[in-house]
């Protein structure tokens, strides 16, 4: 299982706004509801699945602003993926929080 942090941003729009394509990137991941879990938080989108399905979607994420017009689009990835034992974003938050 892995985890992808990524940010999808698109370059020359016409505001500074880009909440209009993260909800784009949102509406999209619903299609893939039951096979991935994901997260929208104030700077990026957490998606957590399996990593080979996980890249076959940030390239679909990557695209989606083309599609509306954008001429120039940069993304940003992280992946954290554990193969010494099982974890996920839930796991990851719980193991900080018992610490706090």
């Amino acid at each position: 299982m892995a985890i992808v942090d990524i940010t999808v941003i698109p370059v020359g729009t016409a505001t500074a706004s880009v909440s209009d394509y993260v909800a784009d990137i949102h509406k999209f991941l619903q299609h893939y509801k039951g096979n991935v879990k994901y997260e929208l938080t104030a700077m990026s989108t957490l998606i957590e699945g399996d990593l080979s399905e996980l890249l076959a979607i940030v390239q679909q994420l990557h695209e989606l602003p083309f599609q509306t017009g954008a001429q120039r689009v940069c993304t940003n990835i992280r992946i954290d993926e554990r193969r010494d034992k099982e974890h996920s974003m839930k796991q990851k938050l719980q193991s900080v929080q018992n610490k706090l």
